[in-house]
């Protein structure tokens, strides 16, 4: 009943958001000049009511335009294999000369791909870049069956297989555990879409090590204990109805568990730029809200499998993995360079969780490994920001330029 209780406070509140957004339109056209700087915490009130929502489908990237060279590149969002789970996304530009192939490996963990959003700003400085876009899955019939963990590696190679040969991937978070074993079961095969470089950015390829509150969390549990409190049916009313799914807006309930005095924080500031009519100001905050807001569930055996699989069992640094029924052997791996990249201050994915996967490809020659500490950063600045733009990107650029 957990969803559908969730969805019946929402039809609730939604009368409210409609209420207080008609008023905002009635006053924003009514009040001027010393009287709306009087309303002035009146029309916010109204405002941050009429944000009181989560939404459930992916919001846009909206990158039109990137610098390249001298001058900007238009940018066209193009579909290159459409599955059921997922689409791989493509970011074209308008230019003649070839750029390395870069694929980025979103996670799936109850955002959706566009929290990624500076990180591809910033790799198609350089790069032809590509995303994998996870589908909703509450918005996935139960007709096109289930999505595990393993269905997860098997997209990705899928996806790598359409891209062609020579392609790179980033993997940010949660998916290096997968990113790694595609490239282990493509090294194995000898296939020729095997990436010639992997960057693996603050991901649990090893959770063990200096575990976190996540970490613990994940381990303090049984797999029953989750089955029974977080997972949930999607009502009929979705595409999807029917679906067992771990919900998107448990997963955001718990990460701003995590941090809620800054949350907190963040909505007064905001209700503040309001009243005073800071647009600028407010504007930035509404930005990354609108994004943080948006929420994607995941399937029941994903969401089951990961916390088995990769966080209480820990089966990639253990040596136990297995995929289509074969054991997964990262020694396999002797073409693709290898860069781990963590944050000195990650409270969710731990200093050494990612670097242990230099111990796992043990094939790799030394040249073709490196490690980045940006000891001033937390998860999220790993990949966004003015230390992933400045400091951490330059690494990346110039680990994939050396395989090209």
């Amino acid at each position: 009943m957990l969803y559908q209780v969730y969805q019946l406070q929402d039809d609730f509140a939604a009368t409210w958001r409609l209420w207080a957004r008609s008023m905002l339109g009635l006053l924003n056209t009514g009040v001027t000049g010393a009287k709306r700087y009087l309303a002035g915490e009146y029309l916010a009130a109204l405002e941050m009511i009429s944000r009181f929502k989560l939404t459930h489908t992916r919001p846009d990237f909206a990158i039109a335009k990137v610098p390249s060279g001298n001058s900007e590149a238009e940018v066209t969002e193009q579909v290159a294999l459409d599955l059921p789970f997922g689409k791989l996304l493509h970011f074209a530009k308008d230019i003649e000369t070839p750029q390395p192939k870069v694929l980025v490996i979103a996670p799936l963990s109850g955002h959706f791909p566009t929290l990624l959003r500076g990180t591809v700003e910033t790799l198609l400085r350089d790069h032809d870049v590509y995303i994998t876009d996870w589908t909703n899955a509450r918005d996935v019939p139960v007709s096109a069956g289930k999505f595990g963990v393993e269905d997860y590696v098997e997209y990705i190679i899928r996806f790598l297989e359409a891209i062609g040969p020579g392609a790179h991937i980033l993997a940010v978070c949660q998916p290096c555990v997968q990113g790694l074993v595609a490239t282990a079961v493509m090294s194995q095969q000898n296939h020729p879409c095997t990436p010639r470089s992997m960057t693996l950015m603050a991901g649990p390829i090893d959770p063990r090590e200096s575990p976190t509150d996540v970490n613990e969390f994940a381990v303090s549990k049984s797999l029953a204990w989750f089955q029974t409190s977080v997972i949930s049916t999607v009502p009929y009313r979705h595409a999807g109805g029917g679906r067992r799914v771990y919900p998107g807006f448990l997963q955001l309930t718990a990460f701003m568990a995590m941090n809620m005095d800054r949350h907190r924080n963040a909505h007064k500031k905001l209700y503040e730029h309001l009243a005073k009519g800071e647009v600028k100001e407010a504007e930035k905050i509404k930005t990354f809200y609108d994004e943080y807001f948006a929420v994607l569930d995941l399937t029941e055996e994903f969401y089951i499998e990961t916390i088995d699989r990769i966080f209480q069992k820990a089966e990639l640094a253990t040596g136990d993995f297995i995929y289509r029924g074969a054991k997964v052997d990262p020694g396999a791996i002797r073409r693709t360079a290898l860069l781990t990249v963590e944050g000195g201050r990650d409270d969710i994915c731990a200093l050494g969780q990612t670097a242990a996967a230099h111990e796992l490809c043990s094939s790799l020659r030394p040249h073709l490994k490196r490690h980045h500490l940006q000891a001033n950063v937390g998860h999220y600045g790993v990949f966004n920001g003015r230390r992933w733009e400045n400091e951490i990107y330059p690494v990346v650029r110039n680990h994939i330029l050396a395989m090209e």
